[in-house]
C-alpha cells in the first residue's frame, strides 16, 4: 500500500490568518489531538515578528510547552537569523525557510526582493545544518502571485534553481493562493525533478477549491509528502483573500478509499477539526467536518 506523508500546518499555518488568537494551552491542545490523529511532522509555530503576526507572538513559549512524543517531528518557519536563532534556541526539529517566487510578494512578505531571499536561505540552511536540524525550503507564490499575477515556468526555474544550489534536505513548491490546477502540479513538479533530486513536497491551498485534486495530481506526479490543516484552517496574512490549507481529513478520506495509507485516523482528525472550529468560532471550509466519512460510523 502506497504510504502518503501529510505535514500538519493547523498550528502555525491554519492559525496564523485568523482572527481569533488561541491561547498557548490551546495550541498545545491543538498539537497533542494532530499527534493523537497520528500526524508525526507538525508545523507548530513560526518565528516572526510578533507585530507583523501576533497570532504567533507565543513561539517561544509554545514550543517549551509542548511535550515530546517518540517519532513526532516539530517544525518551525523561519525568515530571517534572528528568527532562526530563535528556533534553533527553542529546540525544533525541523525549519521552513520560505523564498517567494515574485518580488512584490516577496517584498510584502519578507520585506526583501526573490534574490535577496534566496542568498538569506542558503545562509539559514547552511546555519541550520550545521546545527543538525533537517532544513525545507518552500518556494511560495510556485504557481501564482496575488500581485503580479502568472508566474512562468522560467521564472519557476530560475528560482527553484538557485534555491536547489542551497542544498536543503526537501524542496517544497507551494500554492500560496490557491490558484493551480493539476495540469499546473505535474508540469511544476516535472520542472522541479528536472533541476533536483531532492525530496519534494507540496504545500496546497484550497482557496478555489482545486486543493484536492491536486493531491492527486501530486501522488500521481510521484510526490509523496503533502501539507494540510486539520479543518481546512489557515491563510498567508499579507496575500488578499487567502484561504486556509487543504482540509487534512478530506486528504484523508481521500487516500484512505483510495487504498493509500495516511497513517492518520479520520474519525479522530474529525473529531480535532470540530475542537478547532468551536475554538475559533468560526465555521472551517473542511468537507468531512459537514459530511462525515463513509460509510458512516
Amino acid at each position: 500500500m502506497a504510504v502518503i506523508e501529510i505535514v500538519e500546518m493547523s498550528p502555525r499555518d491554519g492559525l496564523q490568518n485568523e482572527d481569533a488568537v488561541l491561547s498557548t494551552s490551546d495550541k498545545v491542545e491543538l498539537v497533542s489531538r494532530a499527534v493523537r490523529a497520528g500526524a508525526r511532522r507538525i508545523e507548530v509555530t513560526s518565528f516572526v515578528n510578533p507585530r507583523r503576526v501576533p497570532q504567533m507572538a507565543d513561539a517561544d513559549e509554545l514550543m517549551a510547552a509542548l511535550p515530546r512524543y517518540e517519532g513526532v517531528s516539530y517544525a518551525g518557519l523561519v525568515m530571517n537569523g534572528r528568527g532562526l536563532d530563535r528556533a534553533l534556541a527553542a529546540g525544533v526539529d525541523e525549519v521552513d525557510v520560505v523564498v517567494v517566487a515574485t518580488d512584490t510578494f516577496c517584498g510584502r512578505n519578507q520585506g526583501m526582493t526573490t534574490e535577496e531571499a534566496c542568498v538569506l536561505a542558503a545562509s539559514l540552511v547552511s546555519e541550520a545544518r550545521s546545527a543538525g536540524v533537517f532544513t525545507t525550503v518552500t518556494v511560495g507564490a510556485s504557481f501564482g502571485c496575488p500581485f503580479e499575477g502568472e508566474v512562468s515556468l522560467d521564472r519557476l526555474r530560475e528560482v527553484l534553481g538557485r534555491v536547489v544550489d542551497a542544498a536543503p534536505d526537501e524542496l517544497a513548491l507551494a500554492d500560496t493562493i490557491g490558484v493551480a490546477v493539476p495540469a499546473d502540479v505535474t508540469a511544476r513538479l516535472a520542472l522541479a525533478r528536472s533541476l533536483t533530486d531532492l525530496p519534494l513536497r507540496l504545500h496546497l491551498h484550497d482557496t478555489r477549491h482545486t486543493g484536492v485534486a491536486n493531491a492527486v495530481a501530486a501522488v500521481a506526479a510521484g510526490v509523496s509528502t503533502l501539507d494540510a490543516s486539520i479543518g481546512g484552517a489557515g491563510g498567508c496574512p499579507f496575500a488578499p483573500a487567502a484561504t486556509g490549507n487543504v482540509a487534512t481529513e478530506d486528504l484523508v478520506y481521500l487516500f484512505g478509499r483510495s487504498g493509500q495509507s495516511t497513517g492518520l485516523d479520520l474519525a479522530e482528525t474529525i473529531t480535532a477539526a470540530e475542537w478547532l472550529e468551536e475554538r475559533l468560532g468560526t465555521r472551517l471550509p473542511s468537507a468531512l467536518l459537514r459530511a462525515g466519512g463513509f460509510p458512516s460510523g
